[in-house]
């Protein structure tokens, strides 16, 4: 009689064997998909200014808050 895996089973076969299928794709060509130094200079500059613009408007929001009177 055939016997089926129970959900959680299959998930986790299936998410392991996509998992090993993408590692040995990656090791046929490890240059395939490598940053650029300036590509990651470019991102880590964008995430510096993503930082400082929610540090800034965070402090807006608590200084707006603080003056509300009840």
């Amino acid at each position: 009689m055939l016997k089926l895996l129970s959900l959680e089973t299959a998930y986790w076969t299936s998410a392991t064997r996509f998992l090993k299928d993408r590692l040995e794709h990656a090791r046929k060509d490890p240059e395939k998909g490598a940053m650029s130094a300036e590509a990651m200079i470019i991102i880590a500059g964008l995430v510096l200014v993503a930082v400082t613009v929610m540090g800034i408007v965070t402090a807006k929001i608590i200084d707006k808050a603080n003056s509300i009177n009840l």
